[in-house]
């Protein structure tokens, strides 16, 4: 596989500054360097959508999140509660504005983006436990919102896919919130995993083994005995909604997300695995670096349209 060059420069030009070790770096730190990479930077996105913020139930209290209503959107519709990437300990609401106003937009589908709690203030399972109390919510207050009740899907990226992927199994025997479809986006789908892609791709990309073990040491599941639920791997996945699961060719989680596509079909359902083989992780929030990202958005949002009908 080749890298789309445009992600080649960015990463030549990532990978040529010189930074402390990770490790000694505070998440205060590693949360404003974060922020400052993707807030603003997307001027492309749609803005002639209604956006608003609001708050939804989270596990431990209210949770500030911002609704998406494309243009000319029916009063009632299909609705998508989306769980924004960064490790449990980085992103928010405007990490990830760019991506889902253009996810909204092309898609026709009204989408809710929750702001759960990040780690290390707050370790897991709070972040899990704030995705299902949102996901819940939703359901509850539909009407509230103009989202059908029968096509509410579940979507994230990364560590948002992770979330999404693990609500999407605790809600699966619930007779009175039906999930119609999953969006993962390269999710991480176990903590720990020896696959040959997170071997490769160990060092030199954007997300690193490095990172990875940032991120998990002041995610603090690992310390959990519960640390399983935040696993989806290892779950019976009989009975979960439909689910499309995109990787990225250079990015270390790309195994895993293909295995779980596979172990969803394996196990009686159904599940779409694409991937963009040059494409590195994260690669849906940097449409300003890479002229090839918004045609990919634009794949994932007639995916998700059609899914949710």
């Amino acid at each position: 596989m080749t890298m789309d060059p445009a992600f080649r420069a960015l990463l030549d030009a990532t990978n040529a500054v010189e930074m402390p070790p990770l490790s000694t770096l505070p998440p205060a730190m590693i949360r404003e360097g974060y922020r400052a990479q993707r807030v603003g930077v997307d001027a492309g996105a749609p803005t002639d959508l209604d956006v608003r913020d609001l708050e939804v139930a989270g596990g431990a209290g209210p949770l500030k999140a911002r609704l998406y209503t494309p243009k000319d959107a029916p009063a009632v519709g299909p609705g998508l509660v989306y769980f924004h990437g960064g490790g449990f300990v980085v992103g928010d609401l405007d990490t990830h504005d760019g991506f889902l106003r253009r996810l909204a937009a092309a898609s026709g589908v009204r989408v809710l983006s929750v702001d759960y709690r990040l780690a290390p203030e707050h370790e897991f399972p709070a972040a899990h436990d704030d995705a299902l109390a949102a996901l819940k919510w939703t359901f509850d207050h539909a009407a509230e919102i103009g989202v059908d009740p029968a096509r509410i899907a579940v979507g994230g990226c990364s560590a948002g896919g992770n979330l999404s992927a693990v609500v999407a199994l605790e809600i699966k025997d619930d007779p009175e919130r039906r999930l119609a479809f999953q969006l993962l986006l390269y999710p991480a789908t176990a903590m720990e995993q020896d696959t040959q892609s997170r071997s490769d791709l160990a060092t030199g990309h954007l997300l690193t083994a490095e990172v990875m073990d940032w991120f998990g040491d002041h995610f603090g599941v690992n310390r959990h005995p519960d640390r399983k639920r935040a696993e989806p791997k290892f779950a019976d996945l009989t009975g979960v909604a439909p689910a499309l699961v995109v990787t990225a060719g250079f990015d270390p989680l790309k195994d895993e997300g293909k295995a779980y596509a596979a172990a969803i079909n394996a196990a009686g359902g159904k599940a779409q695995h694409v991937q963009y083989d040059a494409f590195v992780h994260d690669f849906y929030t940097l449409s300003p670096f890479c002229p090839a990202v918004p045609p990919a958005i634009e794949e994932t949002a007639a995916a998700l349209k059609a899914a949710l009908g």
